[in-house]
């Protein structure tokens, strides 16, 4: 999606990466102590992919050009040599260059927000403090602490990421940087437990996917509130479904979704991982094997900065075999209707991934191949309750009737 750009005089250069629209709000990505590496690099596709115009500048260049190292014990002395080295002032210098340049390009339309890690975090605090951009954010921002005297020239929203366990921001270093923030509503201090430095990079052993991705969502809500780019998720998500259930073209559909998606209905991991797998998933066992009168019956819906949490009655004959949800059970012709809760995040204006649930053992028990009386489960009650609350609770707690 990107590539090498020059930004200044002497060879200064840096990694670009746009958006499919061409244009979008800019974001500066200031590396870690690795350089411009391949995790940076697919790190501004994967924000590009988000609606930004994304540059990250080579920030060692002054002492050699486009630097990109692994975590082996070898770079990570080079690594170690690169920060002792390191002109600080110079560095900030160029980065005030680099966001210049960023601002001025023909494809940056809008704000501009500045993202950095570890070195780069604490860069993306400085240039917060001392350059014009709207928001910022940093993880494992390790020397926040030693420049906080600049904390209140921090004008724009911004947010920090921190591993619980990272040594070079404990205790008191913490302390000092969430009091340097105190009464301040467009500022947020984020913990995540258990983690270490570096719990966003995928290479190092630390690598926490779970704090990765909330803290990447914490992130574009930061950014998407300050910059854009705003999206309609509501009618992205409606458009889906219809092309899943109006239209029943499976082509059509993954046109709604970014070039590698994957789905996965949790009850029987059924769905698919990269386009040509979700595809041959939805041609040939979802669409297909979907029940022709199928209904939706809308309950909630809840729209976040990258995700909807749709909510909702799922109504359907078992008439046909239904792969992804009944796998290898012949049709029983009975009335099934369940609720199910579908988790639907995006990236920019597509469709990312989904995560759907429903009660499986509900779905069985309507089918007539599970037997309530034997085990506490409930069947067509469960949807029936999700639109009545007065119809009765506890009815499986066989105490319950005689008082506890």
């Amino acid at each position: 999606m990107g590539g090498w750009i020059d930004i200044g005089h002497e060879g200064f250069s840096g990694y670009m990466a746009l958006p499919e629209s061409g244009s979008g709000p800019g974001l500066l990505l200031l590396a870690d102590a690795f350089g411009v590496d391949g995790l940076v690099r697919e790190t501004a596709d994967l924000y590009a992919e988000e609606g930004y115009v994304v540059l990250a500048p080579d920030l060692f260049w002054r002492m050699e050009r486009r630097v990109s190292l692994d975590r082996t014990e070898p770079d990570r002395a080079r690594s170690a040599g690169f920060l002792r080295r390191l002109d600080l002032h110079r560095v900030l210098q160029d980065t005030a260059v680099a966001l210049a340049r960023l601002r001025t390009s023909f494809e940056c339309s809008g704000k501009l927000g500045v993202l950095g890690f570890g070195l780069g975090g604490k860069l993306a605090f400085l240039t917060a403090a001392r350059a014009d951009v709207d928001a910022a954010v940093g993880y494992d921002p390790a020397g926040v602490q030693d420049a906080l005297d600049e904390a209140g020239a921090v004008s724009c929203p911004i947010a920090l990421h921190i591993g619980e366990t990272d040594e070079a921001i404990a205790g008191a270093a913490r302390e000092a940087i969430l009091a340097s923030f105190t009464g301040r509503a467009d500022v947020a201090v984020y913990t995540y437990p258990g983690c270490g430095h570096g719990f966003a990079d995928r290479l190092r052993p630390g690598f926490d996917k779970a704090a990765a991705l909330m803290a990447h969502s914490r992130s574009l809500s930061v950014f998407k509130q300050a910059i854009g780019p705003q999206y309609d998720l509501s009618a992205l998500w409606e458009e889906h479904t219809r092309l899943e259930f109006g239209a029943r073209d499976a082509e059509a559909t993954m046109q709604t979704m970014v070039a590698e998606p994957y789905v996965n209905h949790i009850p029987t991991m059924t769905g698919g991982v990269g386009y040509q797998n979700l595809l041959r998933f939805y041609r040939d066992f979802f669409i297909p094997r979907t029940p022709a009168d199928t209904r939706l019956i809308p309950i909630s819906r809840t729209i976040g900065t990258d995700r909807i949490v749709d909510e909702m009655l799922f109504c359907f004959t078992h008439d046909i075999e239904i792969d992804w949800m009944l796998p290898g059970v012949a049709p029983t012709r009975r009335r099934v209707e369940i609720p199910l809760v579908a988790i639907v995040r995006f990236r920019g204006d597509k469709l990312y991934n989904e995560h759907i649930y429903w009660d499986q053992a509900s779905v069985l028990v309507q089918i007539g191949l599970l037997d309530p009386r034997l085990l506490p489960v409930a069947g067509v009650a469960t949807a029936r309750k999700l639109l009545d609350e007065s119809l009765p609770s506890n009815g499986l707690i066989r105490r319950w009737a005689e008082g506890g």
